[in-house]
């Protein structure tokens, strides 16, 4: 009788909530996206770059994002990795103005060469301070999509991981930790809050555990 109550309530609460409508649109974003990434691959690795993309969409559509923010994931590096400011306005045209403002707001250089990295983090952090909710909901997926690969590689390569990235072990840590604690400022929700375990993990796993931080959410 329990478990027949337990399904009943289940059954109620998903009839409530209406399937996040996702069309033609985001099909056509993602055959651009994956023509726009072809041949690239995540950092020094074998894995196609479009598994992140779909990686980071599928966590904005879990987290309640719409098709408009769905598309921003997917091409939320289009910009910094594909063409630089041109590619923004391909992108608008495409896909509109809020999709290519989301995107502009999840790249931190739309230059050849970029800037130094240190420059390029710390600038793109007080940038988040002022984004709107579209853009830090996209970015802390990619993010938390990001560190979950990096915890991944990090238990079957070890120290060898930070090799990776250009900030290195400490610099990455620092970045991380930097945008967990700037994502916390809002109200947590999924992903904020998964990107905070992760955090935590990525630190422990690398032996730089810090003293656990206090809340201000409760």
């Amino acid at each position: 009788m329990a478990v027949a109550q337990r399904n009943t309530k289940l059954q109620r609460t998903q009839s409530k909530h209406k399937v996040t409508p996702v069309g033609p649109q985001f099909q056509r974003a993602f055959l651009f996206a994956a023509e726009k990434h072809k041949g690239q691959p995540r950092k020094t690795t074998s894995v196609p770059y479009i598994a992140h993309l779909i990686g980071v969409a599928s966590l904005v559509l879990e987290a309640g994002g719409d098709e408009d923010l769905a598309i921003a994931a997917l091409l939320h590096d289009v910009v910094e990795d594909c063409g630089g400011a041109p590619m923004l306005k391909e992108v608008r045209r495409r896909f509109g103005s809020r999709v290519a403002k989301v995107v502009d707001g999840c790249t931190d250089a739309d230059t050849f060469p970029k800037p130094p990295w240190r420059e390029r983090k710390e600038r793109y952090i007080e940038h988040l301070k002022n984004a709107d909710a579209d853009t830090r909901l996209v970015s802390a997926a990619d993010k938390l999509n990001n560190v979950r690969s990096i915890l991944s590689d990090y238990r079957e390569l070890g120290e060898l991981v930070w090799e990776r990235f250009n900030g290195g072990r400490d610099g990455t840590l620092w970045y991380y930790r930097t945008l967990r604690d700037e994502f916390l400022r809002d109200k947590p929700n999924r992903i904020t809050r998964d990107l905070d375990l992760a955090v935590r993990e990525l630190e422990l796993l690398a032996g730089a555990a810090l003293p656990a931080r206090q809340s201000t959410h409760g």
